[in-house]
């Protein structure tokens, strides 16, 4: 496919605006006839106008997962039958992977070849959980005395999903296809800045024949369609990916229907930086890590606690690499930093920053707005401070390009400075002591501890959060396979 095939695809979807969601097969408008628009954080430009759904939609997008769930078949269906679908759709994704990610890249301001990315993960996820489905054990008999006794793993029925806008296509694969592999249907909300790639994957879906129902897009604003279908008491599970405040109220609906939630929020990782690291490569990863989508990444290392011995060689390392960022419109060759993904985020991103000054952090490198060549979009340069722990900078998720310094003199400081925070999602550990790196990997409160590097998704791993970064399971694991399941118990006395 061409570039300008790309294009002119892309251009073709958009010109079907308002577009519309994707209930039980068909394209539906909202009730009220409402919309939004959707623009390029690139260029301040709009993208396209998007129904905005809201309760009664979520009502039917709801029965007709759960139509599909107990009359299309889709449950019942022998796991290899189920899997020869879901390849077929991984593999139509990844046919349209230059449209999806031309899409993404628009919609979301991300760099394109990390757009290209994304999709391709989600391809990779997506035949991982068929191929799982496939060979896992559902049926565990019990070795139980007087009794011929078994388990047996049952789909749960429709579920439910809300992403946020960072990654769309990434998080859509890891949430949905544990989900459809083991045979649950489903219900996507999509972030609002963001529905354009979930909408064409729905295209996606109906064109390689799964079944009508299985798969459901409602499109909206959080406040109304995403409170619609997190508190809606026909689903059977909830997934909610985002913010710890939003994460609380999902969290608190989810227990009035007793219905089960999993919860991927925020995070406020550190990379704890020894005196024998390779000090070079090891600011080229954490300055890559900290610029990768504009420093929009929930498990980013954003605290850098730097081994005194080493602090001012790091630092200096670190702002030589970050001035040379190149920030650019996302689609442009050559672009290393895309913008934000709306004025409400660079804003966000600038009002941290002035936060943090007033509080006594030290502006190593001082970050602010900054101007693109002809594209009046919601860019942000790279920013370090450093000071006390204590500071709000140092303390809350900004969600920008910006890392937080701090020394420390032995490793036990460095444990108890990464224990401060109130997050858990991710640490890293840098140092050539393997016996030091382990232990201190053990010793980091999070879900995820990762040794010389940052940001690592390996398949088979589980990921996930605890305290204010998340609960209720991971991704990317058998376990998380085994989360869209329930336990039945059958037993029959001898």
């Amino acid at each position: 496919m061409t570039d300008q095939d790309t294009q002119n695809a892309v251009d073709q979807f958009l010109s079907e605006a308002p577009l519309k969601g994707f209930i039980g097969g068909k394209w539906v408008p909202a009730e009220s006839g409402e919309t939004f628009t959707t623009s390029d954080p690139g260029s301040g430009q709009k993208l396209a106008d998007v129904t905005a759904m809201a309760d009664a939609d979520i009502d039917k997008a709801v029965a007709a997962a759960d139509s599909a769930f107990k009359h299309s078949g889709w449950a019942e269906m022998p796991a290899n039958e189920r899997g020869v679908l879901l390849h077929r759709l991984a593999d139509a994704v990844e046919k349209h992977r230059p449209i999806l990610a031309r899409l993404e890249s628009l919609d979301a301001g991300k760099v394109l070849s990390q757009a290209t990315g994304d999709i391709q993960n989600f391809v990779d996820t997506m035949r991982y959980f068929v191929e799982m489905s496939q060979h896992i054990q559902r049926r565990t008999p019990l070795a139980v005395a007087g009794y011929d006794a078994r388990t047996v793993r049952m789909p749960w029925g429709p579920c439910g999903f809300i992403f946020p806008w960072n990654f769309p296509f990434l998080l859509l694969g890891w949430n949905i296809a544990p989900a459809l592999a083991a045979g649950n249907t489903i219900v996507v909300k999509p972030a609002e800045d963001t529905p354009l790639s979930t909408l064409y994957f729905a295209k996606i879906a109906k064109d390689v024949g799964i079944p009508d129902g299985v798969i459901n897009v409602v499109t909206g604003y959080g406040k109304t369609a995403g409170a619609a279908l997190s508190s809606h008491p026909g689903l059977q599970r909830m997934s909610f990916t985002g913010s710890p405040e939003v994460g609380r109220m999902v969290a608190e609906v989810c227990g009035r229907n007793l219905t089960p939630v999993k919860l991927e929020l925020g995070g406020k990782g550190a990379a704890v930086l020894f005196d024998d690291v390779d000090i070079e490569d090891t600011a080229e990863k954490l300055v890559g890590a900290i610029t990768f989508h504009t420093g929009q990444v929930c498990c980013d290392a954003t605290r850098w606690l730097i081994h005194k011995p080493i602090y001012d060689r790091f630092v200096d390392a670190c702002k030589s690499r970050l001035e040379q960022v190149q920030i650019g419109y996302q689609l442009e060759n050559g672009t290393q930093m895309g913008p934000v993904v709306n004025a409400k985020q660079r804003e966000r991103v600038l009002g941290y920053l002035e936060k943090g000054q007033n509080e006594g952090a030290e502006l190593v490198l001082p970050g602010g707005a900054a101007e693109v060549s002809g594209r009046d979009g919601y860019y942000v340069k790279p920013a370090l401070l450093a000071g006390s722990l204590d500071n709000v900078a140092a303390r809350e998720e900004i969600f920008g390009p910006v890392a937080y310094l701090a020394p420390f003199d032995d490793e036990q400081q460095a444990i108890n400075m990464v224990n401060s925070s109130d997050y858990g999602l991710a640490n890293s550990v840098w140092t050539s002591d393997l016996d030091r790196a382990n232990r201190v990997a053990e010793r980091m409160i999070a879900g995820n501890s990762w040794i010389n590097a940052h940001n690592v998704f390996a398949q088979g791993v589980p990921y996930a959060g605890i305290n204010k970064s998340g609960i209720g399971g991971g991704v990317l694991s058998v376990e998380t396979y085994l989360d869209y399941t329930r336990s039945l118990s059958v037993v029959r006395p001898l």
